[in-house]
């Protein structure tokens, strides 16, 4: 066991950036379950296709998500680096 108090296990989520209250699900809109449901649900509706009715707040967390995935998207591609092949490497030696 480490010893964590039981206040800090279950305090939620803060960035504490803002000095206040404010949890990181109040500030993103959604709670980590609902975000947790959008990204299986939009893998699960790549493999079905079928229609599925929504509710007003399950159409509203695919928004946040989607807003958020687009927006962090880019810290998600490699960063373009020089490769220099082996055979110009002996060159210079």
């Amino acid at each position: 066991m480490l010893g964590v108090g039981e206040a800090i296990i279950k305090a939620p989520p803060t960035d504490g950036l803002f000095g206040d209250t404010r949890t990181d699900e109040d500030q993103i809109g959604a709670t980590y379950d609902e975000l947790e449901w959008a990204m299986n649900y939009l893998d699960l509706s790549n493999v079905n296709q079928g229609e599925t009715t929504l509710t007003d707040r399950q159409k509203q967390v695919l928004e946040i998500y989607n807003k958020r995935h687009a927006a962090n998207l880019h810290k998600m591609v490699e960063i373009p680096r020089c490769i220099i092949p082996p055979e110009l490497k002996e060159k210079q030696s």
